[in-house]
């Protein structure tokens, strides 16, 4: 270990008192390894440096993806959800939305399957002391599809766009009292500075991947985009028909590698079976999204591969905290002791899920604090809580959510366990569209419900959960939840930069929500991919992107 110490020292002279500490901590075991490469990266030190680090340590460089060069110039098809809408990278928040506009369009920084953030169309980013300031340094050379090279002012404009209030974004709550319009700021044509409202330790995630809607677009952008597909990536719009499909052809100009498909071929579906039987069939190589309940008998196909990415992503049941019988929190710790929770992560997710404990900390998340205990199942003590509210006779509810991945079995999973306690639990199931309806207060079953269960994509960081969902003027805030000290504990995790102190503010927040329950998070479940056998390169992360330009078949 000294001699390992005394070749780090060569690296740490420019280093700031945040990194000496991140690279202390390890170094003496108080960081692992996927933490240090993760903080490391959000700082802004650069993965060959955290690579030497993690070498110098004996733990080995960082990986990088390997391309499949089998067979340049394939057709990749893809079975995929149907986008719900028009192509908006501002306002697309379903799964066939994302993977549209992810196929053309480029982020700052990617967000790895290994939850470290790695360059994209930015290069390194640095933040200054407090964290209230931070610096990205553009790629040069990079083009548009349209021809004109990608400078500050694209991405200016992008992200003056994403938190206008008025541009309909919904990625204004990624950014609530953190950037405001006018604060992403140009230095030179390559290099853009962020001034935040307050400090933040994260930030990085929230321009990254991990935030489907800030993908880079012309300054010029104004709305339109099925007309123009103008973004930086490695493919082409070719062809694109609502409801049917759409076709990408390789991007011979583009910054980086060449992708190794010629084209890419994307069906879309509205349901999982015909998805697998396409699958089967040979007239798909990759289902994009595979829930495991529906997907069973894929998971032990010998001829299809399972690309299973752990994530944060959760199917979120709410509780409305402002109407009874939720207003007692007696009674929404009791429906919370009913669940079983090892037994919908090994039976309904066939073992492809992380436990969950009724916070959005999932395991994934380095910040979550493990000393936290966990929720089990007492359905004793849920039944003496039950008593203690005034309803040891039984209650009547409905829980309102939509037909969407495992949800329906979920929910009757739910309607089962809570039966044991005296509660009569009604299901109204509905499509996406007419569940989500204005999702506004008074125009939404979703917001509306007593009860429901709302689908949560993933997130490299928790903030969006809480700023979205959990805060006391969330606007998705389904659950109805309003606390004074969670809105403080929150924004002080926000502003933390340091990991041990993050995870210290973390372990308050869960406590604090174990407690109160206003949300019950049972389970995180991992992103399926199912790939056909022989086709290699494939890349899918836990926000359901599909990355194919190093995709090929053996």
């Amino acid at each position: 270990m000294t001699r390992n110490i005394k070749l780090l020292d060569t690296f740490r002279s420019n280093l700031t008192p945040i990194e000496n500490h991140l690279v202390d901590g390890y170094l003496y075991g108080r960081v692992g390894r996927r933490e240090f490469l993760r903080h490391g990266s959000l700082l802004g030190l650069s993965l060959p440096f955290l690579g030497r680090v993690a070498l110098a340590a004996g733990f080995g460089a960082t990986p990088s993806m390997a391309r499949a060069g089998d067979q340049p110039g394939a057709t990749i098809r893809v079975a995929l959800q149907a986008p719900t809408g028009a192509i908006n990278p501002l306002t697309n928040g379903d799964e066939g939305g994302i993977v549209m506009a992810q196929q053309v369009a480029e982020f700052l920084c990617i967000d790895g399957t290994d939850r470290v953030v790695r360059p994209c169309l930015a290069t390194s980013w640095k933040p200054n002391q407090d964290g209230t300031v931070w610096t990205f340094t553009l790629r040069k050379g990079v083009k548009f599809h349209s021809g004109a090279e990608m400078r500050a002012d694209d991405v200016v404009a992008t992200f003056d766009r994403v938190v206008d209030p008025q541009s309909g974004s919904n990625a204004r709550m990624v950014f609530k009292g953190v950037l405001q319009k006018g604060a992403t700021r140009k230095v030179d044509d390559y290099t853009i500075e962020f001034h935040l409202d307050s400090p933040s330790g994260n930030f990085p995630y929230l321009v990254s991947s991990a935030n489907y809607n800030a993908v880079i677009l012309p300054a010029s952008y104004a709305g339109g985009f099925e007309k123009t597909w103008d973004g930086t990536g490695p493919f082409r719009i070719e062809k694109y028909t609502q409801k049917v499909g759409a076709n990408f052809v390789r991007n011979d100009d583009y910054w980086g590698s060449k992708s190794l498909p010629a084209r890419t071929e994307f069906i879309f579906f509205t349901d999982i079976q015909p998805q697998i039987l396409a699958l089967q069939a040979g007239q798909v190589d990759i289902i994009n999204s595979l829930p495991a309940v529906s997907g069973v008998a894929l998971l032990s196909d010998p001829n299809v591969d399972i690309l299973s990415v752990n994530s944060a992503a959760h199917q979120l049941v709410h509780l409305r905290c402002d109407v009874e019988p939720f207003k007692d929190p007696r009674v929404r710790r009791a429906v919370a002791l009913c669940l079983d929770r090892e037994k919908l992560v090994k039976g309904l997710m066939k073992g492809r899920a992380m436990v969950g404990n009724d916070s959005p900390f999932a395991p994934v998340y380095p910040s979550t604090d493990p000393t936290v205990p966990q929720r089990k199942r007492d359905v004793a003590q849920a039944k003496e809580l039950m008593k203690a509210a005034g309803l040891e006779n039984g209650v009547q509810l409905t829980l309102t959510t939509m037909q969407y991945l495992e949800i329906p079995e979920y929910a009757q999973l739910i309607q089962g366990w809570v039966k044991e306690i005296g509660v009569d639990l009604k299901l109204k199931i509905m499509d996406w569209t007419s569940y989500v309806g204005d999702a506004a207060l008074g125009k939404s079953p979703w917001l509306d419900a007593t009860m429901g269960i709302t689908p949560w994509y993933h997130r490299g960081v928790p903030n969006y959960y809480f700023t979205a969902a959990l805060m006391s003027d969330s606007p998705y805030n389904a659950a109805h939840f309003k606390s004074e000290q969670f809105d403080t504990l929150t924004k002080s995790y926000f502003a933390t930069l340091d990991l041990e102190a993050q995870r210290a503010v973390a372990g308050k927040i869960e406590r604090l929500l174990l407690d109160e329950t206003p949300n019950l998070y049972g389970y995180f479940y991992n992103n399926l991919t199912a790939v056909k056998k022989g086709v290699v390169g494939v890349e899918s992360n836990a926000m359901h992107q599909l990355f194919l330009q190093n995709a090929g078949k053996a």
